[in-house]
């Protein structure tokens, strides 16, 4: 971990001068010095890197957009500094929205780290098998940053090349079809040329693995309704990692990378700049306004192991953390150091079910779908689920859903789940927010716009001015 954190500071050192968190973020080409950046494996490697050390940036992204947009978390008032949360968390964000405007600029940024390095990476002259794996980290990366983006704006500019300003304010929205395309295909690519090892020892642990290629190409198929694509790629992930025996142990700092984690930005309180700040914290329990009275209403049963997670415990005086996220500070850096997990298996696991189920309901207490939705529940503590009860795909799906929500509260899933699922606006209303078919996508931002100043390019989202 040591040289894993060494090359994301050097990185960013190196991409500091080059990019600023602006639209597309694009130099222009001739000021790219390619020849003098990109020459050897290590080069490659700090480069590389340089697209992993974005991503930390983006722990925000998830607790915004899909944790306070949906239903787990909810903000009663705006305090100072919480306008632009708080309007997301009510729907009532405008395209001047700071937050959006911070993530539009922020995604493209990454972007902008991967075409760098995917211009350059076939004619690199190194072992072919590194040069693939950081080919396939770099598409890898992209894919899931071009992910995010539709997820809550749709269909956004894109760009496989690093191109100039001028060039960039002329690509206008992808369409749907178009986007599928660039982020399964570069996924896809990666699967079915086996571009990235299986796993990683050492200085390398926390690497993008095939496993979270195919795992991420699951997601993608599921949400653009590709049911058996994810049914066919997720079976190629069960039973290659496996769940903790208890839910609170996945996210043990003492634990990091364990064998239910696929895919988690990883940070490091030891090294400055490397770690962060408490999450979720608050002055006084009494007063928590989350989690939300909906998600405490998920756990119906007293059993629940995960329940426990998003407590509240002491940390210092007058600080308290949820215990999902425990850890204490380094005296140094004043950081600590939980990794943000983005894929783990439980989440493989609801993933195969909800794929299995949409393909075909069945009814057999044995059913592959059943076995996937039970081994996620039974280790919360829980009495299997018995299919008598889920009689139809629908009762099968809300089921998923609902164990989706008792699985993974404040890891940036719900919302996503939600309009994946269908269940955005029924779920919203139950919770005073009756909310329209546009508001299931985000404004672009007023920014953005205004600089295209092209309506047939780029334009704005029904619903929003």
């Amino acid at each position: 971990m040591k040289k894993y954190n060494f090359l994301i500071i050097l990185s960013v050192l190196f991409f500091a001068s080059a990019c600023s968190d602006s639209f597309f973020d694009l130099e222009p080409s001739d000021k790219v010095p390619k020849d003098k950046i990109y020459k050897t494996a290590e080069d490659f490697n700090i480069a590389v890197v340089g697209c992993y050390a974005k991503l930390q940036s983006q722990v925000s992204f998830y607790t915004e957009c899909s944790e306070y947009r949906g239903d787990n978390m909810l903000l009663l008032a705006p305090t100072t500094g919480t306008q632009d949360r708080y309007d997301i968390d009510q729907f009532k964000e405008t395209a001047a929205n700071g937050l959006l405007d911070d993530y539009w600029a922020n995604f493209n940024n990454g972007v902008y780290r991967c075409n760098l390095v995917l211009d350059q990476i076939d004619a690199a002259v190194f072992d072919s098998k590194l040069r693939n794996q950081y080919k396939a980290e770099a598409l890898f990366i992209r894919a899931y940053t071009y992910f995010n983006m539709y997820r809550i704006w749709g269909g956004v500019p894109t760009t496989r090349t690093v191109v100039d300003v001028s060039e960039a304010l002329k690509i206008g929205r992808s369409s749907e079809q178009q986007m599928y395309d660039l982020i399964a295909g570069d996924l896809k690519q990666i699967v079915d040329e086996q571009m990235l090892p299986v796993s990683y020892k050492g200085d390398n642990m926390g690497r993008v693995t095939l496993g979270a290629a195919q795992s991420l190409l699951g997601k993608v198929y599921l949400t653009f309704k590709k049911y058996q694509e994810a049914q066919a790629v997720l079976s190629q992930v069960i039973g290659k990692y496996s769940l903790q025996e208890n839910p609170g142990d996945v996210f043990n700092v003492g634990n990091k990378m364990n064998n239910e984690i696929i895919f988690a930005v990883r940070f490091n309180k030891n090294i400055v700049g490397e770690g962060h700040g408490y999450w979720f914290t608050i002055n006084n329990p009494a007063n928590a306004e989350n989690p939300s009275p909906q998600l405490l209403a998920a756990y119906t049963d007293p059993a629940d192991k995960r329940k426990d997670l998003i407590t509240y415990t002491q940390v210092e005086s007058n600080v308290y953390i949820l215990k999902k996220f425990y850890d204490t500070k380094n005296s140094t850096t004043s950081n600590v150091g939980n990794d943000q997990i983005l894929i783990r298996y439980a989440d493989v696991l609801l993933m195969y079910a909800e794929a299995l189920n949409e393909v075909a309901y069945s009814n057999s207490p044995n059913s592959p779908a059943l076995n996937a939705l039970n081994e996620v529940h039974t280790r919360a503590g829980l009495q299997p689920v018995d299919i008598s009860t889920l009689p139809n795909k629908d009762a099968f799906r809300k089921a998923i859903l609902i164990e989706r929500q008792q699985e993974f509260p404040f890891e940036g899933h719900r919302w996503f789940d939600l309009v994946r699922m269908g269940y955005a606006k029924e779920i919203m209303a139950e919770s005073g927010h009756n909310i329209t078919d546009s508001q299931l996508l985000f404004p672009i931002p007023k920014s953005v716009i205004e600089r295209v100043n092209n309506i047939g390019l780029v334009w704005q989202n029904p619903g929003y001015n």
